[in-house]
């Protein structure tokens, strides 16, 4: 991932996971301080949550600190010890501070936040302050523009410091006491990325609403991928690559083979993985390799997606003879950049992150094409597709109620 977009791309992600969430939830509706649902971690490697009566642990190895979540009182009804009681923990909650080099705490649910990152699932309610407008999410556009979300510089620490918590991916920005790191793009699979959500919902005490869309996600996943490994027909070979300052590299992440394999088909698997195309000897190599490849996911990076044509990418190939190349004859070259926002914000490092099933069923069709689906985050620009743009008229649901994960058909 390059680092200067890095950021962007967390804020579409992160954002993508908030609307998931019913944002009322944050605002009372956990009526004691009293831990209730759980979330158990069970795929994702980078965060484990543990549980008390009255508080929350989250250990997240991005930054290797403890976040020790406090619960607030939040208007019990009741009277006597019990009201004491809870009462007490609230008191005990808001004067409890933590702000070590290992430990900080929060009280949650949270009041309000602010990001740095793309990405969130459906607390859009107590979203508060952006840093970046590259969003990829419709419906924070809408609340955005309608001036319910404020956006700021993230180096403005007096600004942050407004907020009951400040979520990032930067791990290199300085930090403070409300800082809370949030990065699933450290995970290997697409479904540890997506467990995530279950990061947020400790946060805002909806651990029950997590669990459901985690759940649902997961099983749609799994559906499709053990769909794909039936298959008997042959297993195309994929390649994913991107092109840079003269040179085309061939990129193998984990998340991309994991993708690739419960998709039905089979990465490339080059020598090497970067070719200089003004080498005549690496050309040569690169045109062999491709000679062997049938799907091309191009990742190349673009200030302008909708001018980013087959001929851009010929052009950037550099090789005459293309008559071997069958992801050209058969029409399969393909990018993620179909769901975009102001041409830098692209949809797949926001909702193809938190709905992994969709991407998935996106790739199923980039494999085995049946022209009976749309895809949502991929084109194929050896047909000319062109990316479309997101904006908040897009945004067609009521922000307060928490968006339901889009389950593909199966079987």
């Amino acid at each position: 991932m390059e680092s200067g977009l890095s950021c962007s791309w967390l804020q579409a992600f992160f954002l993508a996971l908030v609307l998931f969430f019913k944002c009322g939830y944050v605002h009372g509706a956990t009526p004691a301080a009293k831990v209730g649902s759980f979330s158990k971690v069970e795929d994702a490697g980078n965060f484990h949550i543990y549980y008390g009566q009255t508080f929350k642990v989250i250990k997240n190895a991005a930054d290797g600190q403890s976040y020790l979540l406090l619960q607030a009182f939040s208007g019990f009804t009741g009277s006597g010890t019990q009201w004491e009681r809870l009462y007490n923990n609230s008191r005990i909650a808001s004067r409890t501070k933590y702000c070590t080099s290992r430990i900080k705490s929060f009280v949650v649910p949270l009041s309000n936040y602010s990001v740095d990152t793309t990405y969130f699932p459906g607390l859009v309610e107590s979203l508060k302050g952006i840093t970046s407008d590259n969003v990829a999410s419709p419906c924070v556009l809408k609340l955005y523009q309608g001036g319910q979300i404020e956006m700021f510089n993230n180096s403005d620490y007096q600004k942050l410091a407004e907020f009951t918590s400040y979520f990032l991916s930067d791990d290199d920005q300085q930090s403070a006491c409300n800082f809370a790191t949030f990065d699933p793009f450290m995970e290997n699979t697409p479904l540890q990325r997506a467990e995530w959500i279950k990061f947020m919902g400790a946060f805002a005490n909806v651990e029950a609403r997590a669990n459901q869309v985690y759940a649902s996600v997961k099983e749609s996943y799994l559906c499709l991928a053990k769909i794909a490994s039936t298959r008997t027909t042959f297993k195309p070979t994929v390649a994913w690559m991107k092109y840079k300052n003269g040179v085309w590299s061939f990129t193998q992440e984990k998340y991309q083979l994991k993708f690739v394999q419960d998709a039905g088909g089979e990465i490339l698997d080059a020598n090497k993985n970067t070719y200089n195309i003004s080498d005549p000897d690496d050309l040569e190599e690169f045109h062999a390799i491709l000679c062997t490849v049938e799907v091309v996911i191009d990742e190349t990076l673009t200030s302008d997606p909708t001018n980013y044509t087959l001929s851009t990418f010929i052009q950037n190939l550099n090789v005459e003879d293309r008559s071997c190349f069958s992801f050209i004859s058969n029409t399969s070259l393909w990018r993620y950049d179909k769901r975009v926002y102001n041409s830098v914000a692209v949809d797949w490092y926001n909702g193809a992150v938190s709905q992994p099933q969709l991407a998935l069923a996106d790739l199923v069709e980039v494999l085995f094409p049946t022209g009976n689906y749309t895809t949502t985050y991929f084109r194929n620009i050896a047909k000319g597709e062109l990316p479309i743009n997101i904006g908040p008229e897009m945004c067609d649901r009521d922000t307060s109620v928490g968006m339901d994960p889009t389950i593909v058909a199966c079987g």
